[in-house]
């Protein structure tokens, strides 16, 4: 069964929440319950394909064995190419699931939600390189961590350290009351975008444009702004049903979106659209890459290397989403674009050629969401296959 893609799925959810909600009502703490469900949940959602569900476990147990190992490692040494084999050994499934279709082999490791996991168990190895995690995670927070399922399909990717602060965290009534409020609200915002804006502008708008054989001019620019506006309600929506689920049982889930279409640039647009994921990258690719360079002082140059860094950054983000065409294109787009913008921005603080006032910030946001739709109409593949 599909997260969130169905009403069966809610009420299910529901239901097995319950016990959840009495005892934070009461004060009561609910963690272990939630631990519990956990499994008949992540049962349903995998139950449609049982190989998914075989290669999930091999995952997970894949991951808690690596993590732990190079805790253990780490307390005791901190050798520059352990680390490197430990990260390289995280993501190998990732890898190995990616190019897979590729390579005409059976795609026996992919299952729901395999990257974001990934993402889950490779930055737990950065961090203890980087001494933020100083012992050993019990196995239990471990596979929750890992394997909590309201997030597990699509994300928001959260951090160990802040979930493991809210699944330790003792709440009283009225804490949980908010969290309840806040995450039913929640809930309700995602069937609003989902399952009503979304679905609108998809079967209503997207679906008589026709397809790409028959289609003008108009209908792909109307096309551009449709699917990008389906892709946020889409997605913004799934995001606030995670969130939502995870408030109910207490775990804080990190925000996806924050109104990326009112972007005044293209830095200012990575730090509102699937946020997670943008820092995730940001923090664990582009700033590791900015640090090597400087230590190593290959390149000099600052602009250069933030440049190359850019490069990257997006050429990894779009190979991440797959290795059909449009979605390389669609990293080499927003590379190329990050590349030019950082060069205007380095310029115009010189020159002061695009000054700061209302005026020309509405401009800016007109600009910024063309260039933005412009990459999602790549990224759809119809412009490609055109």
């Amino acid at each position: 069964m599909i997260p969130y893609g169905s009403f069966s799925f809610f009420l299910i959810i529901a239901v097995l929440l319950i016990p959840t909600v009495v005892l934070g009502l009461n004060g009561k703490k609910f963690q272990a319950y939630n631990m519990i469900i956990s499994v008949p949940v992540l049962a349903l959602i995998f139950s449609s394909k049982w190989s998914g569900a075989i290669a999930l476990i091999i995952f997970t147990a894949w991951q808690v064995i690596l993590i732990k190992s190079y805790i253990a490692y780490r307390l005791r040494a901190n050798n520059s190419w352990i680390f490197y084999i430990a990260v390289i050994l995280s993501i190998l499934p990732l890898t190995m699931s990616k190019l897979a279709p590729y390579m005409g082999v059976t795609n026996w490791i992919g299952f729901l939600g395999i990257s974001y996991l990934t993402f889950r168990g490779t930055q737990l190895i950065i961090e203890t390189r980087d001494g933020l995690i100083k012992k050993q995670i019990p196995v239990i927070s471990l596979l929750y961590f890992i394997m909590f399922f309201p997030t597990i399909s699509s994300g928001p990717i959260d951090r160990f350290r802040r979930f493991d602060k809210d699944l330790h965290a003792d709440l009283t009534k009225d804490q949980y009351k908010l969290l309840l409020y806040q995450g039913i609200n929640k809930i309700f915002k995602g069937f609003l975008y989902k399952f009503i804006i979304g679905y609108s502008i998809n079967h209503y708008f997207i679906a008589n444009l026709g397809n790409i054989s028959s289609s003008n001019f108009q209908n792909e620019w109307l096309y551009m702004y449709a699917y990008s506006l389906y892709l946020f309600f889409d997605f913004a929506g799934y995001t606030a049903f995670a969130t939502g689920v995870s408030y109910m049982m207490g775990i804080k889930s990190p925000e996806n979106f924050n109104m990326p279409f009112i972007s005044r640039n293209m830095k200012d647009f990575w730090n509102r659209w699937n946020l997670t994921l943008s820092f995730w990258f940001r923090d664990y690719v582009y700033m590791r890459f900015m640090f090597l360079m400087t230590k190593k002082k290959w390149i000099k140059n600052r602009n250069v290397v933030s440049n190359i860094g850019y490069v990257l950054l997006f050429l990894l983000m779009g190979v991440w989403h797959g290795l059909a065409i449009q979605y390389i294109i669609y990293g080499m787009y927003h590379a190329i674009v990050m590349v030019l913008y950082n060069s205007f921005e380095n310029f115009n603080k010189k020159h002061k050629w695009w000054p700061q006032n209302k005026w020309i910030h509405v401009v800016s946001v007109i600009i910024t969401f063309h260039v933005i739709t412009f990459g999602f109409y790549i990224f759809s593949g119809r412009l490609i296959h055109s």
